[in-house]
């Protein structure tokens, strides 16, 4: 029996958007301008999957709340009915909002308000929408049902401050997370592929505040009280790597899943060596790093089982100290803080290869009920760079004050001495003023 050809026809896609939205990796996360076409690509893309491997199975799209997933339902059925009136490929059901094909795929669309309605069926694609706004468990329940299937999944939403589940798994692919990858499409991209017009755009610019124009134009994430750095201070540190010899170096010891991470900072203080590695034990780690500091100075991690590696650097590079920072992490950091905001250390601006801006947007802290403030790296995020980069930036301030005031130690016990060996550049003017 000869069947009849039915031939939808969706929205074309942008160069731009098609190779967002088809990209082959699993999990894609796009960051883009309010009216940029996200929602468009997303359904297009997701509709594509109900015809192609995913055919005749279950397809989930999750919207923020359950109105705005509506939206996209009723959107989607629009372009059948204008594709197919009669009804002859698809029915829909509009107290489930599900879209059901002739081929046995199911398209569900719900909202992350209800995140335990999204568990029950494993789904082979899934587009979290406007996901800044997502209930964070409503993408635990994503990523739980389509573990089976593997399914592919996009991501897509405005900016919204840093303090969300989607801005940290953008800045884990920025990071280099295997799987996942990261797209920015912002306002002037959308208006030069003709998709926002751009008087529109500037309009906004005229009437929105400006860090809400940047977050929901530019897919700038906002200063939310989290970071405590400063992002604008982050920036304002970035140079290109020196080519200066060191001075010095800061290092960081990783684990089996963090990563060995050393920076070497010039005369300056910006930073003129970077390297980072994982995975290659501690004899060969060990070896990589004193040929790397030789007799320079340098302040290494000894926290948890960086002792040893301490003990054993230093009979072969003099120069080398071990810090705490298990014990010290809040004085460490409060001192990179400090270099940030007074712009006495640089940086190169974030690569593949070096991910120091970028650890350090992702940063947070915390002031606990008892006034104590925490820093960390986001849950399944590093702070690798950015702790080597203190540790060195603390080694700096002690190369800086040696080099401008003779210090000797008569009638000092080695207590005493120390306490002042392990004072930052401030706290030695302070105390010598």
């Amino acid at each position: 029996m000869e069947h009849e050809r039915v031939t939808v026809n969706l929205p074309k896609l942008t160069p731009h958007q098609h190779t967002i939205f088809f990209d082959a990796s699993r999990i894609v996360v796009c960051d883009g301008s309010t009216k940029s076409g996200k929602t468009v690509s997303a359904l297009t893309w997701q509709a594509a999957q109900c015809f192609g491997t995913g055919a005749g199975k279950a397809h989930l799209w999750v919207a923020s709340v359950y109105p705005q997933a509506k939206i996209a339902f009723d959107r989607m059925c629009r372009w059948m009915s204008k594709a197919d009136p009669t009804k002859r490929i698809w029915t829909d059901n509009k107290s489930e909002l599900c879209i059901a094909f002739h081929n046995g795929s199911r398209w569900f669309f719900k909202g992350s308000d209800n995140p335990d309605s999204i568990y029950g069926a494993d789904y082979y694609s899934v587009v979290v929408d406007e996901a800044s706004r997502c209930k964070e468990e409503a993408w635990h329940a994503v990523r739980s049902t389509t573990t089976a299937t593997k399914g592919p999944i996009r991501i897509i939403g405005n900016v919204k401050g840093r303090a969300n589940w989607a801005y940290k798994l953008g800045m884990m692919a920025k990071q280099g997370t295997p799987g996942i990858a990261y797209y920015v499409r912002t306002a002037m991209d959308a208006i030069a592929d003709g998709v926002t017009n751009p008087e529109e755009v500037e309009d906004a610019k005229r009437v929105l505040p400006e860090h809400v124009f940047k977050e929901l134009y530019l897919c700038e994430p906002s200063e939310d009280g989290a970071n405590p750095f400063g992002l604008s201070h982050i920036r304002a540190c970035i140079r290109t790597m020196s080519s200066k010899p060191p001075v010095c170096f800061g290092a960081d010891l990783g684990n089996a899943q963090d990563y060995t991470v050393i920076v070497g900072l010039d005369e300056d203080g910006a930073t003129c060596f970077f390297e980072r590695w994982h995975k290659l034990g501690w004899e060969l780690t060990t070896e990589k790093l004193a040929k790397i500091i030789g007799e320079l100075p340098a302040m290494v991690d000894e926290a948890g089982v960086g002792s040893p590696v301490v003990d054993r650097l230093r009979r072969v590079c003099p120069n080398v100290e071990g810090f705490q920072t298990g014990a010290k992490k809040q004085m460490l950091l409060e001192g990179l803080c400090m270099s940030i905001q007074q712009r006495t250390i640089a940086y190169p601006p974030n690569s593949p290869e070096c991910q120091i801006q970028s650890e350090l947007e992702a940063y947070e802290y915390e002031v606990g009920r008892t006034g104590r403030v925490s820093y960390s790296a986001p849950a399944g995020l590093h702070d690798d760079c950015v702790i080597a980069l203190a540790l060195a930036a603390l080694r700096h301030d002690r190369v800086k004050v040696a080099g401008q005031i003779k210090v000797e130690w008569v009638g000092l016990g080695k207590e005493d001495r120390d306490i002042w060996d392990s004072m930052s550049a401030g706290e030695w003017e302070e105390r010598l003023a």
